[in-house]
């Protein structure tokens, strides 16, 4: 790979991918807030949402979690704590297959529930259906590195995907550490890079609406009618809406 499309893709890609995030978010929170929404499909079909969306969702917070250890945090730090390579080898490939069994499982049950309940396939747009390629290509190309360049082959991450990703934050990119790594790994870069820039425009946003202001919010109070300051005491049943004693 030649050093200009090294840097295309592994500098010029992410940061206009990042650009488009932050700007489409505040596109889409400016102009379009009501439609800053999960669409829910619940009302139509509850059965398998029941188990497809705890299983992606829980699956996908263990996923997230696993990439912050394993990009953001450097291999000195954990070596530092006592986490060997070999402990670190371990947790990741159990704990990375676990949660990507969750996701893929979870993730089919939902799509299947897109396509085969009528209400919820007249429900879902064209974005929807991109979205869905999008987090299928990243799952799919993220269980392949787990499973190629962590249980068939040997390939340390850390040493080069990480330092070229933390390097993007810190502008100090490395793209021939990226160019280096095994296929796999730059198929789900890239993929999830591309999911990065079509987020702001679909569903997904919903992931950054967490009622956080029902931590702080007031009570909401309940008062019983107070039938001792002049007022008619309410009858139960229908009243005649004509009774001239009910007009002002």
């Amino acid at each position: 790979m030649n050093t200009a499309l090294e840097t295309v893709l592994w500098v010029i890609v992410p940061y206009a991918c990042m650009a488009v995030f932050l700007v489409g978010h505040y596109w889409r929170y400016r102009y379009d807030k009501f439609g800053w929404t999960t669409l829910s499909t619940q009302l139509y079909e509850s059965r398998l949402l029941r188990w497809g969306s705890p299983l992606f969702h829980f699956g996908m917070l263990a996923v997230i979690g696993g990439h912050v250890v394993g990009l953001l945090i450097p291999k000195s730090w954990t070596a530092a704590v006592g986490v060997t390579d070999e402990l670190y080898h371990v947790m990741a490939v159990g704990l990375g297959l676990v949660a990507g069994i969750a996701v893929v499982v979870g993730l089919t049950l939902l799509i299947l529930r897109r396509r085969l309940v009528g209400p919820v396939f007249r429900a879902t747009s064209r974005m929807d259906k991109l979205m869905y390629v999008g987090l299928g290509l990243v799952i799919v190309t993220g269980m392949a590195n787990t499973i190629v360049g962590n249980i068939i082959g040997h390939y340390d991450y850390r040493a080069g995907v990480s330092i070229w990703f933390r390097g993007l934050f810190l502008l100090d990119p490395h793209p021939d550490l990226m160019a280096a790594a095994p296929l796999t790994f730059q198929a789900h870069a890239l993929s999830a890079f591309a999911l990065f820039a079509l987020w702001p425009f679909t569903r997904l946003v919903h992931v950054f609406s967490a009622p956080l202001g029902y931590l702080w919010r007031p009570y909401v109070l309940y008062r019983s009618r107070d039938t001792q300051m002049g007022e008619r005491r309410g009858r139960r049943g229908w009243e005649n809406v004509e009774d001239g004693s009910r007009m002002p």
